[in-house]
C-alpha cells in the first residue's frame, strides 16, 4: 500500500548566473531624495554576502519549522579572472563553501568540453543535473569519462527521463529534477558524442514518471531562461516551482533604485510559480511554497533581495548646506527598502577568497609579462586606416600553441569579436589579457578542411559582418588570419566575393590556395561551430578537434615567447 501524501512547508532560496563574480561589485543606482535625482555608487553583490543572506534566512526558515532548500540554477562558470586563471576550480570551492544543496548544468559550464565538468565533479559536495544530458553513447576511453557518475543526474535513454532527486522534508518527498537548453551544441562546446535531447519531452516524460512512484511535490532546476521556463510550463502539467536561469532576469521592482523593472517574483504559468534571481552574484531570491498533502501549492510568498554594503558613496557637490542630510536620507531609503538587504560579508567566505584566491589574482593583475611598445589598435571591420592590430597576432598565437602542441596547423583564423579592446603603451599582465583583451575562456581547435570552404567561410563571415546581401548578426564576425591573405569584392554575386586566396607556406612562401586541397587550420571552438557566418568551417573532414587551452593561454604563451611582436 503506498504511503500517504502529506503537506510539506519549504523556504527555498536560489541564485543563477553567478559567472565566477565571488567579490563584490560596484553599482551605480538612481534614487530620488527630497526631489533630487542622485546617482550615487554601492558595493553589491558576491558569494560572502551571499552566504550571510543565506544563513539568516535558513535559521529563520527553521525558527518557524520549515525546511530550507538552495539552488543554483546553471552558469557558474566563465565571467571573471577567477574563471580564466583557475578554470573551474575556485567555482568548486566557493559554491562548496556557500552550502548549496544542489545546482543545474548552464551552457557555460560546457565552453571548453566536458573536461572541465568532469573536473568539477570531481570537486563538488552537491549533485549537479542535467536531465537532458544523453551519455549513453560516451566514448569509454576519454579520461573525463561522465556517464555513471552518481553525482551527476543525467538522462536515462530507456525511460527518456531525467533522472531526479529525492528530498525528503519533514517524512514527505519532493522531486527535484533539472533540464538545459537542448540547443547546447549550437553555443557551447559540448562533446560530440554526449549530446542534449529536447528539453519539454524530458520535463514530460520526467513529471509522468515522478507522479507515477507517488510523488506530488515537484520542482524543476531549469537553465532554460525565462521565456523558455515560460513556454514549458504552458506545455507540461504538474510542476509546482520552476527554478530558472540563463535569461539574467532580475524579477521584481528595482525600478526606484534606477534597475530595469522586470516580471514580478514568482510568475505563474498554467500553475506553475517560475522565479529567477538576476546574475553575477547581485541577489538572492527566496520564496516560501507550502504544499497540500495532494501536491497543490496553497501558500506563495517571496522576492528577489539585492546585496549592498552599507556604505553610500555621493557626489559630494550635493552635500551642500541646503541638503546636508541627503546622503543620510538616501541611506536610510536603501535600508528600509523592501528589495534590498544591507548585509555583512560572512567570514568564513570570505577568509577562504581572502587566503586562496585574491592574493593569486592580484599578483597576476600586478605581474608584467611584457611592454607595449605603440599604441595598438583594435577595429572589428578595417577602416580607412586599415584593420586590427591584435586580432591577427591572436590568430597567429593559435598557431603557435597548436604547433607548440604537436598538431600541424597552416593557418589560423579568428573573428573580430573575439577580441574585446585595444592595447595602449605600456606594460601588460597575465590579467590585461585573460580579464580585458580575451576574457572569454573559449578553446581553441583545429581542424583539416578543403581550400573551397576556406573561401568560403571568409566570404560568410564578411557578408555576414557588412550585411552584404543578407541580415548578419553584428561586426563581430569579421575574420582576422595568420598565413592567409586574400581580397574581398563586396560587389560580386554571392559566393563569389573572395579572390587571390594565398596561403604561406615554409616551402614554396606564398601560393595559391588549391580549392580541393586539404590544408590544416586552427580557429576558436566558437568559430569551428560554423556561428555567424563561418557556416562553411563545419565542411571539415570529421569533427576537428577541441584542445583545453583557450585563447587567453594561447596569447600569453605567444607574448611571452615573443614579446618582441608587441
Amino acid at each position: 500500500m503506498m504511503k500517504k501524501n502529506k503537506p510539506v512547508r519549504i523556504t527555498l532560496a536560489h541564485i543563477n548566473d553567478t559567472h565566477s563574480y565571488f567579490e563584490p561589485q560596484s553599482l551605480q543606482l538612481q534614487l530620488n531624495i527630497d526631489g533630487k535625482i542622485i546617482s550615487p555608487y554601492v558595493s553589491n553583490g558576491g558569494f560572502s554576502r551571499i552566504a550571510t543572506r543565506a544563513k539568516q534566512l535558513k535559521a529563520r526558515a527553521l525558527q518557524h519549522n520549515r525546511d530550507f532548500m538552495f539552488l543554483h540554477a546553471g552558469d557558474c562558470f566563465q565571467g571573471t579572472l577567477y574563471f580564466s586563471l583557475f578554470k573551474g576550480k575556485a567555482n568548486s570551492d566557493m559554491l562548496n563553501a556557500l552550502g548549496i544543496d544542489v545546482m543545474t548544468i548552464g551552457n557555460h559550464e560546457l565552453d571548453m568540453g566536458n573536461e572541465p565538468v568532469a573536473e568539477f565533479l570531481d570537486r563538488i559536495k552537491f549533485p549537479l543535473l542535467a536531465g537532458n544530458w544523453d551519455l549513453t553513447n560516451e566514448i569509454t576511453t576519454k579520461s573525463h569519462y561522465l556517464n555513471g557518475r552518481t553525482n551527476l543526474l543525467s538522462y536515462q535513454p530507456d525511460t527518456q527521463t531525467a533522472r531526479w532527486m529525492t528530498r525528503v522534508l519533514d517524512d514527505e518527498p519532493v522531486a527535484i529534477f533539472g533540464v538545459s537548453l537542448d540547443k547546447m551544441a549550437d553555443i557551447a562546446n559540448v562533446d560530440p558524442d554526449t549530446p542534449f535531447v529536447n528539453a519539454f519531452e524530458t520535463a514530460r516524460n520526467t513529471v509522468q514518471a515522478i507522479r507515477k512512484s507517488g510523488i506530488n511535490k515537484i520542482i524543476l532546476l531549469s537553465h532554460l531562461g525565462f521565456n523558455g521556463d515560460c513556454e514549458l510550463a504552458k506545455e507540461v502539467d504538474g510542476i509546482s516551482l520552476i527554478v530558472g536561469g540563463h535569461s539574467h532576469t532580475l524579477q521584481g521592482d528595482f525600478s526606484d533604485l534606477g534597475l530595469k523593472k522586470e516580471v514580478e517574483y514568482g510568475h505563474q504559468v498554467n500553475g506553475t510559480y517560475i522565479v529567477q534571481a538576476g546574475f553575477h552574484s547581485q541577489a538572492l531570491g527566496h520564496c516560501d511554497i507550502d504544499f497540500a498533502a495532494d501536491g497543490s501549492v496553497t501558500a506563495f510568498k517571496g522576492k528577489n533581495e539585492l546585496l549592498l554594503g552599507r556604505r553610500l558613496c555621493t557626489d559630494t557637490s550635493l552635500l551642500t548646506a541646503h541638503n546636508d542630510n541627503i546622503h543620510t536620507k538616501a541611506s536610510l531609503y536603501l535600508t528600509q527598502h523592501k528589495n534590498v538587504v544591507v548585509c555583512k560579508k560572512d567570514p568564513l567566505l570570505q577568509s577562504l577568497l581572502q587566503d586562496k584566491y585574491i592574493p593569486r589574482v592580484r599578483k597576476l593583475q600586478s605581474t608584467v609579462i611584457a611592454r607595449v611598445a605603440e599604441d595598438m589598435r583594435h577595429i572589428r571591420i578595417p577602416d580607412i586606416n586599415g584593420g586590427s592590430d591584435i586580432a591577427p597576432l591572436v590568430a597567429e598565437s593559435f598557431a603557435h600553441m597548436m604547433n607548440k602542441s604537436g598538431h600541424r596547423v597552416d593557418f589560423a583564423i579568428h573573428n573580430a569579436g573575439g577580441v574585446r579592446t585595444s592595447l595602449y603603451q605600456g606594460n601588460i599582465s597575465v590579467a590585461d589579457i585573460a580579464g580585458k583583451l580575451l576574457p572569454f575562456a573559449v578553446p581553441i581547435g583545429a581542424y583539416r578542411i578543403k581550400g573551397k570552404y576556406i573561401a568560403q567561410a571568409l566570404e560568410g563571415a564578411i557578408n555576414n559582418a557588412t550585411n552584404n546581401g543578407l541580415l548578419g548578426s553584428g561586426s563581430g564576425s569579421y575574420p582576422y588570419t595568420y598565413n592567409l591573405d586574400f581580397n574581398y569584392y563586396a560587389e560580386r554575386p554571392l559566393g563569389n566575393r573572395i579572390a587571390e586566396l594565398t596561403i604561406n607556406t615554409a616551402e614554396d612562401g606564398w601560393i595559391n590556395i588549391d580549392h580541393d586541397m586539404l590544408y590544416y587550420g586552427t580557429s576558436s571552438a566558437y568559430t569551428m561551430k560554423g556561428k555567424e557566418g563561418y557556416e562553411a568551417l563545419t565542411m571539415m573532414e570529421g569533427d576537428g578537434i577541441i584542445t583545453h587551452h583557450s585563447m587567453a593561454d594561447c596569447f600569453i604563451d605567444f607574448i611571452k615567447n615573443t614579446p618582441d611582436r608587441l
